[in-house]
């Protein structure tokens, strides 16, 4: 797989975000119309309260030109959870999809813990308003920790093939308690399905996607799509700790293919063109990849360095 990078295309600080979001577009998500691609991200917002960050969602309208942007969000896309919920301190990603004459959105909730940093949960929430607003089904999530899975639950993509809804997540495999860096977290990819889109079935435990660096590597963001004959996964992965001040230990792009979303084989080094770039805005990190189809062509948004804060970017597959 050869991909043109086209660099930076949204860069949230030349733009007003609602909720008083500064800087920050991490994790791009596409829903295509017929005449411009709706892309939802997640952006941040200081709490006054404690000076932390809240994650909220927001979108970008362009032009499929990719070059001209039509919007941004002006109002509120969901609310974050109340007091207690799963979601109470930011959603991140947001991945949306059609589904009949409703858009879906799975969303990763965030809260905050005392002896480690966070816990997170996969909910999902509708719009009947072609996305610009959506509405929880409940204050639960939809997909969260289990037995063999007791924290870490996010990231959710989900595709519909042949029937059978289709989600990819993360979850968390456990904590490392680190004297420089605190409790630093080890996740990876999994799978469920559902016939419903509410009630999901994990394959409960299994590392779908096999670890490149060492035991330790955490997988992230898994984005799949049926193009050509193949179902094509891309993710992004990182050491476990060291990672936000040695670039080397960071994030970059991982890819996988399958032919059956069953058995997945892990091959990077079939992708060429997704390379850091020697200086500028995605020369140290590449992260968060969604890949969306539009207009008969593959295209990948990513983030770049420091996870997103300077927005997302854009390649197209050659060939």
């Amino acid at each position: 797989m050869k991909w043109k990078k086209w660099g930076q295309i949204f860069n949230p600080i030349q733009h007003q975000l609602p909720n008083h979001c500064v800087e920050f577009a991490q994790s791009p998500q596409t829903l295509v119309f017929d005449e411009f691609v709706r892309i939802y991200f997640s952006t941040r917002q200081k709490d006054p309260s404690n000076g932390k960050f809240l994650s909220h969602i927001a979108f970008v309208d362009m032009r499929k030109d990719f070059k001209t942007i039509l919007a941004t969000s002006k109002n509120t896309v969901i609310p974050l959870g109340e007091l207690g919920t799963f979601d109470e301190h930011g959603i991140f990603p947001i991945n949306v999809l059609r589904a009949e004459n409703k858009i879906l959105a799975y969303t990763c909730g965030w809260s905050r813990r005392v002896s480690v940093s966070v816990e997170t949960s996969t909910g999902l929430a509708i719009s009947e308003d072609e996305g610009l607003t959506f509405k929880k089904i409940g204050h639960g999530p939809v997909l969260t920790s289990s037995p063999q899975e007791p924290f870490l639950v996010g990231d959710s993509f989900v595709q519909h093939y042949e029937g059978i809804y289709h989600m990819w997540y993360i979850f968390g495999t456990h904590w490392i308690d680190t004297p420089d860096e605190g409790a630093a977290r080890v996740y990876k990819i999994g799978h469920a399905t559902s016939t419903d889109a509410i009630n999901w079935q994990k394959e409960e435990g299994r590392q779908l996607i096999e670890s490149r660096l060492n035991a330790q590597e955490c997988q992230a963001l898994p984005s799949v799509v049926f193009f050509k004959g193949r179902y094509h996964m891309v993710f992004c992965f990182r050491e476990a700790t060291g990672f936000r001040t040695d670039k080397t230990r960071g994030y970059r792009l991982g890819y996988a293919w399958s032919t059956d979303l069953k058995n997945w084989t892990r091959a990077d080094e079939h992708v060429e063109g997704l390379n850091f770039s020697e200086a500028g805005w995605d020369a140290d990190m590449m992260c968060y990849p969604h890949f969306f189809l539009c207009n008969g062509k593959l295209y990948l948004l990513y983030n770049g360095n420091e996870f997103g804060r300077y927005g997302f970017g854009l390649a197209e597959l050659l060939d």
